[in-house]
């Protein structure tokens, strides 16, 4: 048994003064200082623990589940792999994550989403699973693997975390604009339905006359005009517009938009199920950055202008924004060097997840609590997981930071095998010394 007393407990509902009990991989207990058996109840644990740490001065919060990683394997391995990754998702916070299905070969059928967990075992020390992707051809074996599994392969449906969608621009097959196919996934029950929407068509056209105008040398600049804001919010109108028809568990992926987060506000009074998810990048960077970061800030859907960043982190603070997806999605440095058209789309930034959170919600006063929903509590609920929250007899992974410590980040200290990260030179508020998963600590 390991008692981590006498610190600040941070949740969804409360940030607190009190302890934590864990036992074999499951929280005993938690205590908060003003109940009224604390004391009592504090002593009898200290003579039962085998370990005592004490906290104080330290902030306690659930591992950090995230939703949207690209860890490249198979077949991106050059860029990153699953161990190196999950290494730098521990340095952020981030105990459990659930890998995007854009993959060589993309993780389509049955049988790649198992080769991806055989490959993982061993190899991470998080948590990893696994979104199922969905093409024009293959939405009645998605919907049947969600239900079923596939005895063929041994997948079961718990193998899957979730159903991810192209509608709009994509990588390789996996555009979907076959409004039979899109029936069908946003029929799903069983799975949440994550959802990525820019306009393929406008992207297309905008980029065109990008090249008419300043032919290869395309400034990174005008990524915000090629990947538009018209763009995103046409996707995502028939995104919303499906979602509330079926009824879906959808997840709406890294808004970048005030007008899609105000869209989003509207479609959950009619449908309660649908989420809004955005990256740290959306709420840290804007279009002003683009001419000192380059290819560097270059991720779709692109950042927008300091107008959304505004909106997003008051999205934040209000409660309409549901979870945090890092969209980590490292390339090298070498590959990020090419000109606009060459230059591929992602940012490595997991490692940085709970620091830039914490180091927002102290800009602009938002509440701790908030933190903690959007960093795990809510992805435990939508997801059906048994961890994510600081609750008697969840999986004990837990996050002991240091509040009042600031660092500056750089790109030598970065576990990801890409080697860099677009926060490098930030300075950011909240030292993550301490990870616990399934109560061991591995950090």
């Amino acid at each position: 048994m390991i008692l981590l007393e006498n610190a600040t407990i941070v949740t969804s509902e409360k940030e607190a003064s009190g302890s934590v009990i864990l036992e074999g991989h499951i929280i005993k207990d938690v205590l908060y200082a003003d109940a009224e058996e604390y004391q009592y109840l504090l002593f009898k644990y200290r003579k039962e623990a085998g370990q005592i740490m004490d906290l104080t001065g330290k902030h306690i919060i659930a591992g950090g589940i995230d939703a949207h990683v690209h860890f490249r394997e198979p077949g991106l391995t050059h860029k990153a792999d699953m161990h190196t990754e999950s290494e730098a998702a521990l340095k952020g916070g981030v105990t459990s994550y659930m890998d995007m299905p854009n993959t060589n070969p993309a993780t389509t059928t049955a049988m790649a989403l198992k080769e991806k967990i055989e490959t993982a075992k061993g190899r991470v020390r998080g948590k990893i699973s696994f979104h199922i992707g969905v093409t024009n051809e293959n939405a009645d074996d998605i919907c049947r693997l969600v239900r079923e599994g596939d005895p063929q392969s041994g997948l079961n449906p718990e193998d899957i975390a979730g159903v991810k969608v192209f509608m709009g621009s994509s990588t390789g097959n996996m555009l979907v604009d076959s409004d039979s196919t899109l029936d069908k996934i946003f029929s799903i029950r069983e799975k949440p339905v994550l959802v990525h929407c820019e306009d393929e068509a406008t992207i297309k056209s905008n980029l065109n006359e990008a090249v008419q105008k300043y032919g290869e040398d395309i400034p990174f600049r005008e990524h915000e005009n090629i990947r538009s804001r018209k763009a995103c919010i046409k996707s995502s109108i028939k995104a919303l517009e499906m979602a509330i028809s079926h009824q879906t568990s959808m997840v709406l992926c890294h808004i970048s938009t005030k007008e899609e987060l105000e869209m989003v506000r509207a479609a959950k009074i009619q449908n309660p199920k649908i989420k809004a998810e955005t990256s740290c990048n959306y709420l840290w960077f804007s279009n002003s950055d683009y001419d000192r970061l380059g290819s560097k800030v270059k991720c779709n859907p692109s950042i927008k202008a300091e107008s959304d960043r505004e909106a997003l982190r008051n999205g934040l603070a209000t409660g309409i924004i549901d979870t945090i997806g890092s969209d980590h999605a490292p390339h090298l440095e070498s590959e990020k060097a090419a000109p606009y058209c060459k230059a591929p789309s992602g940012l490595p930034t997991i490692q940085q997840s709970l620091p830039v959170l914490l180091t927002i919600a102290h800009q602009e006063d938002i509440p701790l609590t908030r933190i903690a929903s959007v960093f795990s509590e809510n992805a435990a609920e939508l997801y059906g997981l048994n961890r994510g929250k600081i609750q008697k007899g969840y999986e004990a992974d837990l996050v002991v930071f240091d509040l009042s410590k600031e660092f500056t980040v750089k790109d030598e200290d970065q576990k990801g095998k890409c080697g860099w990260t677009p926060y490098a030179g930030e300075t950011l508020r909240g030292v993550v010394e301490t990870l616990f998963v399934n109560g061991n600590i591995i950090l």
